[in-house]
């Protein structure tokens, strides 16, 4: 049945099925030639069973189950179903983690995957030729033949309909996964980006194969050398959600329930069938919560709902710092609040956002929200609107007199705490478009400016530019990408940095005391090294409109956005590129062509 109805999916576009070698598979991966949807592909959820389980089918020349790709316009491939195995056979031959029997690819025996090794792109593991798959198995392994179909000349629609209805009929998606799976509409694009960027996981829509890994997520249990590592995400560290939680995409059914019941107007049943019916792309409460969005506007919720958690996090941290689920509850426990949080953030944006407020003493708001849990509802029938309700208005009546008259936002871009991690753990995989500057001070014990930092960052803000239409950047100021800078930070400022992913956040707020000037003043250092230097016209603009300051917990970052532009752009004439995580002026005339063709 499942197989025909995906048939039934095909029949428009042109389909060609014939066995590929997993050699032949990683010639593509090695190439880039394989890509991922983030649109409607979850993360990497094997676990290492599973992993060396398909690993010994392969080596016994078991049946595995057919891949499917789409063939795009450039001659490359988009996967629509086998991500897990295709992930798993080339992060095998990759050393990734051995098969069963604890024995590793031997790389030396594949000259494909030895280049990429000598590249830097992966580490073989050493070790003596027993503990390694023997020449035959190693052949045995890359002659294998997987069933390839490939998809020619598909639409996106087509695309979209035929994963849906290959997840539908599968096994293992959780509800929220099988949700967002194939589902098109700014509802679900809300929900999936939101969740992005506060996992730390946001990037490009597409993206290659080899980097799934940077978005996927590390379990303590279970460490495959993911990027994204749970604990430290805001829902396990707040202790909101369990590490499984968040693998299984609990964080984006939670927002989704928050998001209908704030962008709605009404709060909802808290149940399965409420979030399933929302998802139904013809159904009337489907259409009442896209209508309601189309008016509230995807941006203005992220902006308010990340405002939010920044706001909670300060509560948090104030006095002596607890995580969320200390404060809520009174006697120790383990385990995940998801219904209570939502009720605790439709409470905060209502008090905050709706109600014009800000908070004037967190150490206030967080004795009042002290043992919560003792003081609303948290039995089964509190999943209801009514209770919701009650809930929403207990909480909001506990932090009343803790708040004051004000505009708690700007909307016009300003970078939350979030978006700060978001664009830090991002920068690790998209290198050409981000930067991290510690700050202009020396590290040395006399602390003198360093002036050439502002010209190194003006031609990185020309670089960023020069990446081509459609691509943008940023540049963070009080951030090092390095624990050596990092230490040597904390000695002399007597600070502790905050550690964001391999990255660490020291702060410009120090430098700003260390020259005995406010932050503001600090701040203009940075726009007037912007406003006078010699960018090209519209880039300096539309550069300098989009500079943002945050306080970051006290330690202070600076933003510098690098909107996409529409032609090259120079620095006193001269013309800068990235490669990597390099900047470097370019000067051969052919170069420059090639640079403006990219516009």
């Amino acid at each position: 049945m499942r197989e025909q109805k995906v048939w039934q999916s095909l029949r428009m576009a042109e389909l060609d099925s014939q066995p590929k070698s997993i050699q032949s598979i990683y010639s593509w991966y090695s190439e880039s030639k394989l890509f991922v949807n983030r649109r409607y592909q979850r993360k990497l959820v094997w676990t290492q069973v599973e992993k060396q389980k398909l690993i010994e089918s392969v080596l016994k020349r078991y049946p595995v189950p057919a891949v499917l790709l789409a063939e795009r316009e450039t001659g490359d491939y988009e996967v629509i179903d086998g991500l897990q195995r295709l992930h798993t056979l080339v992060s095998f031959i990759e050393n990734s983690f051995p098969a069963i029997d604890g024995k590793f690819f031997d790389v030396s025996q594949f000259p494909t995957a030895r280049s990429r090794a000598d590249e830097g792109a992966f580490e073989i593991v050493s070790g003596p030729d027993e503990s390694k798959l023997t020449p035959k198995e190693v052949s045995t392994f890359l002659d294998y033949s997987l069933a390839v179909s490939v998809m020619r000349g598909a639409t996106e629609a087509e695309i979209d309909d035929v994963f849906s209805r290959i997840n539908t009929y599968g096994h293992r998606l959780s509800d929220q996964e099988r949700r967002q799976a194939g589902v098109q509409g700014e509802f679900s694009n809300l929900v999936r980006e939101l969740s992005c960027e506060l996992r730390g996981d946001a990037s490009s829509d597409i993206l290659p194969l080899a980097n799934m890994p940077a978005i996927s997520i590390d379990l303590p249990k279970t460490k495959h050398g993911y990027s994204v590592v749970a604990d430290e995400v805001f829902w396990v560290n707040q202790g909101i959600l369990r590490s499984t939680d968040l693998r299984d995409s609990m964080d984006e059914q939670c927002i989704a329930d928050i998001a209908a019941s704030i962008v709605g107007g009404q709060i909802v049943d808290r149940s399965k069938e409420t979030l399933d019916d929302i998802y139904q792309s013809d159904s009337v409460e489907s259409k009442r919560i896209s209508t309601a969005l189309d008016i509230y506007g995807e941006d203005r919720f992220k902006i308010e709902f990340k405002h939010c958690v920044d706001e909670l996090l300060k509560v948090c941290d104030s006095g002596e710092p607890k995580k969320l689920r200390s404060v809520l509850f009174k006697k120790k426990t383990t385990n995940p609040f998801p219904s209570a949080f939502a009720v605790l953030m439709i409470a905060l944006h209502e008090a905050l956002i709706s109600g014009q407020r800000k908070i004037a003493s967190y150490d206030g708001v967080k004795t009042a929200l002290t043992d919560l849990s003792d003081r609303i509802e948290t039995s089964r029938k509190s999943t209801t609107p009514e209770q919701r309700r009650k809930n929403v208005d207990t909480i909001k009546g506990l932090i009343d007199s803790h708040l004051v008259p004000g505009n708690p936002l700007n909307y016009g871009g300003s970078h939350s705490s979030t978006d700060i991690d978001s664009i830090i753990r991002r920068s690790e995989i998209e290198l050409p478009h981000y930067e991290l500057k510690q700050g202009i001070l020396r590290l040395d014990d006399a602390g003198t400016i360093d002036e050439n930092v502002f010209s190194k960052v003006v031609n990185t803000i020309c670089a960023i530019a020069n990446n081509g239409r459609g691509r943008s950047g940023t540049i963070l100021i009080g951030v090092s990408d390095n624990g050596v800078d990092a230490t040597r930070v904390a000695k002399l400022y007597e600070l502790s940095p905050r550690k964001v992913s391999a990255r660490y956040v020291v702060g410009v707020s120090r430098e700003a005391r260390k020259l005995g000037e406010s932050t503001e003043s600090y701040f203009a250092r940075w726009k007037g090294a912007v406003r006078n230097s010699g960018l090209t016209d519209p880039l300096r603009e539309s550069v300098l409109s989009a500079m943002d300051f945050n306080d970051y917990f006290g330690l202070g970052v600076i933003a510098i956005t690098v909107p996409e532009q529409q032609q090259l752009s120079f620095v006193n004439g001269k013309v800068f590129a990235r490669e990597g995580d390099e900047t470097v002026e370019v000067t051969e005339p052919q170069a420059i062509v090639r640079l403006a063709g990219r516009f």
